[in-house]
């Protein structure tokens, strides 16, 4: 994580991000080997999640399926998440998952990294099966292989899971405030950095400076690399940054994304921050925040927490 000059003070994530603390052993040197995913099968944990991404708990703990029961060897609707405490894991949609259920935004700080990494990994795959089951070129059908990292057209050409870059950013004065924007379908007092897709042909720096032009009409600069986190809703890598601009600029609203832009005080940050996060939805209060699972909280916290 690179160090960011903030009025003098350095400034650097003074935590992962929780999605991006992933533990769990990937085993990539096992995907292409269809005997040793076989030979894993017969012990093998079978994580069940449904379109919403939800999984079951009970009290309070992820519940694992035995693979054998959904089949005798590995499920082509499978996809294989790696190997934990010595045996092979995978995860598979279940469309009528019932039981208490949870999903990562829920359950992300209640859990250790290694659950984390396991069904942020599944979420991330899954959505991709659903809705790669075409080839992009010729429309040909496509078939998951090696435990589900790949799919393969009729034509032999092996497709990847595709992720989405996107950057946000947190834009301050280079002193004691910033400025957070509201999307038009959030709470009215929910506000959180600003982000943006990257397009084709475009640096990451660039990206940022244009997203915060089109959505608050401001310029910034002293842009700085802080910190990255997956975020599979549906299969996008958040790219955090912070930058400069001039609170006296004014605002503008030109894309039509943002609803309001406000710059507030370091002690209003802290305050919304001590005090939970959106779900709090406490009377009055003029700033919520977004919850732990999200890269803009953690860069939130560190900035907040500078002198």
């Amino acid at each position: 994580m690179s160090p960011v000059t903030l009025g003098g003070v350095s400034f650097e994530l003074n935590a992962v991000p929780l999605l991006s603390r992933s533990s769990h052993d990937r085993a990539e040197e096992v995907r292409g080997d269809e005997q040793a995913l076989k030979d894993g099968w017969a012990d093998a944990k079978l994580l069940r999640v449904n379109r919403r991404g939800q999984v079951r708990l009970a009290d309070g703990a992820l519940i694992f399926d035995k693979a054998v029961e959904l089949a005798p060897e590995p499920s082509p609707a499978a996809v294989f998440l790696g190997i934990d405490d010595g045996k092979h894991v995978w995860a598979v949609r279940d469309r009528e998952l019932t039981g208490e259920l949870s999903d990562l935004r829920a359950m992300s700080s209640g859990f250790d990294d290694r659950v984390i990494g396991l069904l942020g990994t599944a979420v991330a795959l899954l959505n991709w099966h659903d809705k790669a089951g075409f080839h992009g070129v010729d429309g040909s059908p496509t078939t998951a292989v090696k435990g589900g990292w790949s799919r393969v057209g009729a034509n032999g050409d092996e497709e990847f899971p595709r992720i989405d870059p996107a950057v946000i950013c947190l834009v301050h004065d280079g002193g004691d405030r910033v400025l957070l924007g509201r999307q038009h379908t959030w709470p009215e007092t929910l506000f959180s950095l600003l982000a943006g897709f990257v397009e084709a042909g475009e640096s990451l720096e660039r990206c940022v400076a244009r997203e915060i032009k089109e959505e608050v009409g401001v310029d910034v600069r002293d842009i700085h690399y802080l910190g990255s986190q997956p975020w599979p809703f549906p299969r996008s890598l958040m790219l955090g940054f912070s930058a400069v601009a001039d609170p006296e600029q004014s605002l503008a609203f030109s894309d039509g994304e943002i609803a309001e832009a406000y710059w507030f005080t370091r002690t209003e940050v802290r305050a919304a921050l001590a005090a939970g996060d959106w779900s709090a939805k406490r009377e009055g209060a003029r700033l919520l925040l977004p919850g732990s699972i999200s890269i803009a909280r953690t860069i939130l916290e560190s900035w907040a927490a500078r002198d």
